[in-house]
Protein backbone atom coordinates (compact mmCIF):
# COMPACT_ATOMS: atom_id res chain seq x y z
CA UNK A 1 0.00 0.00 0.00
CA UNK A 2 1.10 3.45 -0.67
CA UNK A 3 0.38 5.72 2.08
CA UNK A 4 -0.85 9.02 0.65
CA UNK A 5 -0.06 12.06 3.50
CA UNK A 6 0.48 15.85 3.96
CA UNK A 7 1.77 16.78 6.88
CA UNK A 8 0.92 20.61 7.72
CA UNK A 9 1.78 23.14 10.80
CA UNK A 10 -1.41 24.09 12.95
CA UNK A 11 -1.89 27.58 13.73
CA UNK A 12 -5.57 27.42 15.36
CA UNK A 13 -5.53 23.98 16.54
CA UNK A 14 -8.77 24.55 18.76
CA UNK A 15 -10.32 25.58 15.70
CA UNK A 16 -8.98 22.89 13.63
CA UNK A 17 -9.73 20.36 16.73
CA UNK A 18 -14.02 21.56 16.53
CA UNK A 19 -13.67 21.04 12.87
CA UNK A 20 -12.54 17.46 13.41
CA UNK A 21 -14.64 16.93 16.20
CA UNK A 22 -18.01 18.02 14.15
CA UNK A 23 -16.64 14.91 11.42
CA UNK A 24 -16.24 11.88 13.59
CA UNK A 25 -15.01 10.84 17.81
CA UNK A 26 -11.70 11.60 18.17
CA UNK A 27 -9.64 9.62 20.24
CA UNK A 28 -6.36 10.28 22.29
CA UNK A 29 -3.52 8.43 21.88
CA UNK A 30 -0.08 8.25 22.68
CA UNK A 31 2.45 6.79 20.43
CA UNK A 32 5.83 5.60 21.46
CA UNK A 33 7.99 5.41 18.44
CA UNK A 34 11.34 3.73 18.03
CA UNK A 35 13.12 4.15 14.80
CA UNK A 36 15.78 1.59 13.29
CA UNK A 37 18.54 1.54 11.47
CA UNK A 38 22.24 0.19 10.10
CA UNK A 39 24.96 1.05 12.34
CA UNK A 40 26.10 2.87 9.08
CA UNK A 41 22.85 4.98 8.84
CA UNK A 42 21.85 3.15 5.73
CA UNK A 43 17.92 2.83 6.32
CA UNK A 44 18.16 7.06 6.51
CA UNK A 45 20.34 7.44 3.71
CA UNK A 46 18.30 5.67 1.58
CA UNK A 47 14.99 6.92 2.95
CA UNK A 48 13.94 4.56 4.01
CA UNK A 49 12.00 3.46 7.79
CA UNK A 50 11.75 0.76 9.81
CA UNK A 51 9.96 1.86 13.11
CA UNK A 52 8.17 -0.18 16.16
CA UNK A 53 5.33 2.00 17.74
CA UNK A 54 3.24 1.27 20.68
CA UNK A 55 0.17 2.46 20.83
CA UNK A 56 -1.17 3.75 24.43
CA UNK A 57 -5.12 4.49 23.80
CA UNK A 58 -8.38 4.64 25.60
CA UNK A 59 -9.11 1.14 24.25
CA UNK A 60 -5.29 -0.52 25.10
CA UNK A 61 -2.19 -1.01 24.17
CA UNK A 62 -0.81 -2.10 20.80
CA UNK A 63 2.07 -2.53 18.85
CA UNK A 64 2.89 -2.32 15.09
CA UNK A 65 6.08 -2.69 12.81
CA UNK A 66 6.24 -0.49 9.90
CA UNK A 67 8.63 -0.79 7.27
CA UNK A 68 8.86 2.14 4.41
CA UNK A 69 10.14 2.53 1.04
CA UNK A 70 12.10 5.52 -0.28
CA UNK A 71 9.67 8.35 -1.30
CA UNK A 72 8.16 7.96 -4.40
CA UNK A 73 6.34 11.49 -4.65
CA UNK A 74 8.60 14.72 -3.44
CA UNK A 75 5.76 17.22 -3.12
CA UNK A 76 3.77 15.41 -0.12
CA UNK A 77 6.94 12.12 1.02
CA UNK A 78 4.28 9.91 0.28
CA UNK A 79 5.70 6.40 0.70
CA UNK A 80 4.49 2.78 -0.10
CA UNK A 81 4.05 1.13 3.80
CA UNK A 82 3.98 -2.39 4.88
CA UNK A 83 2.53 -2.96 8.40
CA UNK A 84 1.73 -5.53 10.83
CA UNK A 85 0.73 -5.77 13.64
CA UNK A 86 2.85 -7.47 16.44
CA UNK A 87 1.93 -9.10 19.71
CA UNK A 88 5.28 -9.10 21.63
CA UNK A 89 7.05 -6.06 21.21
CA UNK A 90 9.96 -6.80 23.38
CA UNK A 91 10.45 -9.77 20.71
CA UNK A 92 10.34 -7.79 17.94
CA UNK A 93 12.96 -5.39 19.02
CA UNK A 94 15.02 -8.15 20.30
CA UNK A 95 14.85 -9.57 16.81
CA UNK A 96 15.79 -6.42 14.81
CA UNK A 97 18.19 -6.10 17.52
CA UNK A 98 20.00 -9.53 16.68
CA UNK A 99 19.78 -8.75 12.68
CA UNK A 100 22.02 -5.63 13.09
CA UNK A 101 19.65 -3.11 13.51
CA UNK A 102 20.22 -0.47 16.12
CA UNK A 103 17.43 1.95 17.45
CA UNK A 104 18.80 5.06 15.99
CA UNK A 105 16.04 7.42 17.13
CA UNK A 106 13.00 6.89 19.97
CA UNK A 107 10.26 9.51 20.90
CA UNK A 108 6.86 10.22 21.88
CA UNK A 109 3.71 11.52 20.26
CA UNK A 110 0.96 12.77 21.67
CA UNK A 111 -2.47 12.60 19.36
CA UNK A 112 -5.64 12.67 18.56
CA UNK A 113 -6.98 10.35 15.66
CA UNK A 114 -10.22 10.90 13.74
CA UNK A 115 -11.67 8.05 11.22
CA UNK A 116 -13.99 9.44 8.55
CA UNK A 117 -14.67 8.87 4.86
CA UNK A 118 -14.15 12.03 2.46
CA UNK A 119 -14.12 12.59 -1.67
CA UNK A 120 -14.78 9.14 -1.25
CA UNK A 121 -11.94 7.43 0.72
CA UNK A 122 -11.36 6.39 3.83
CA UNK A 123 -9.19 9.25 5.75
CA UNK A 124 -7.43 9.31 8.94
CA UNK A 125 -6.41 12.48 10.60
CA UNK A 126 -3.96 13.07 13.60
CA UNK A 127 -3.64 16.13 15.22
CA UNK A 128 -0.02 15.71 16.65
CA UNK A 129 1.79 17.30 19.47
CA UNK A 130 5.28 15.91 19.91
CA UNK A 131 6.63 17.10 23.32
CA UNK A 132 10.33 18.12 22.22
CA UNK A 133 9.20 20.52 19.04
CA UNK A 134 7.30 23.68 19.14
CA UNK A 135 3.71 23.46 17.42
CA UNK A 136 0.63 21.62 16.28
CA UNK A 137 0.98 19.47 13.70
CA UNK A 138 -1.88 17.86 11.68
CA UNK A 139 -1.28 14.64 9.52
CA UNK A 140 -4.15 13.39 7.16
CA UNK A 141 -3.62 10.23 5.12
CA UNK A 142 -5.47 7.71 2.90
CA UNK A 143 -4.13 4.66 1.24
CA UNK A 144 -4.19 3.80 -2.11
CA UNK A 145 -2.83 0.42 -4.24
CA UNK A 146 -1.15 1.47 -7.19
CA UNK A 147 1.11 4.68 -7.26
CA UNK A 148 -1.44 5.80 -10.65
CA UNK A 149 -4.11 6.60 -7.81
CA UNK A 150 -1.73 8.94 -5.80
CA UNK A 151 -2.64 12.46 -7.49
CA UNK A 152 -6.25 12.01 -7.06
CA UNK A 153 -5.76 10.68 -2.95
CA UNK A 154 -3.92 13.48 -2.51
CA UNK A 155 -6.00 15.96 -4.22
CA UNK A 156 -8.68 14.78 -1.90
CA UNK A 157 -6.63 15.01 0.97
CA UNK A 158 -5.80 18.69 0.01
CA UNK A 159 -9.00 19.37 -0.11
CA UNK A 160 -10.15 18.27 3.27
CA UNK A 161 -7.22 19.92 4.73
CA UNK A 162 -8.47 22.99 2.96
CA UNK A 163 -11.74 22.31 4.50
CA UNK A 164 -10.32 22.68 7.97
CA UNK A 165 -8.49 25.57 7.32
CA UNK A 166 -5.36 24.36 6.33
CA UNK A 167 -3.74 26.89 3.63
CA UNK A 168 -1.07 25.12 0.90
CA UNK A 169 1.60 27.15 2.37
CA UNK A 170 1.17 25.50 5.78
CA UNK A 171 2.11 22.06 3.97
CA UNK A 172 5.51 20.56 5.30
CA UNK A 173 7.61 17.62 4.22
CA UNK A 174 9.93 18.29 6.99
CA UNK A 175 9.77 15.04 9.51
CA UNK A 176 9.66 14.28 12.87
CA UNK A 177 12.54 12.24 12.75
CA UNK A 178 14.61 15.25 11.55
CA UNK A 179 13.13 17.75 13.44
CA UNK A 180 14.28 15.94 16.69
CA UNK A 181 17.57 15.45 15.66
CA UNK A 182 18.12 18.88 14.56
CA UNK A 183 16.68 19.63 18.08
CA UNK A 184 18.59 17.12 20.35
CA UNK A 185 21.89 18.48 18.52
CA UNK A 186 21.26 22.09 18.82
Amino acid sequence: MIEAELKARVHAPETVLRLLDERAAGRAEVYQDTYYDTTAGTLDTEDRELRVRTVHGPDGTRSILTYKEPRIDEASGSKPEYETRVTDPDAVHAMLRGLGYVPALTFEKRCRNYEFEAHGLAMLATLVRVPELDGTFLEIETQVKEQGDLRDALDAVRAVLAELGIAEDDLTTDTYTGAIRAQRSA
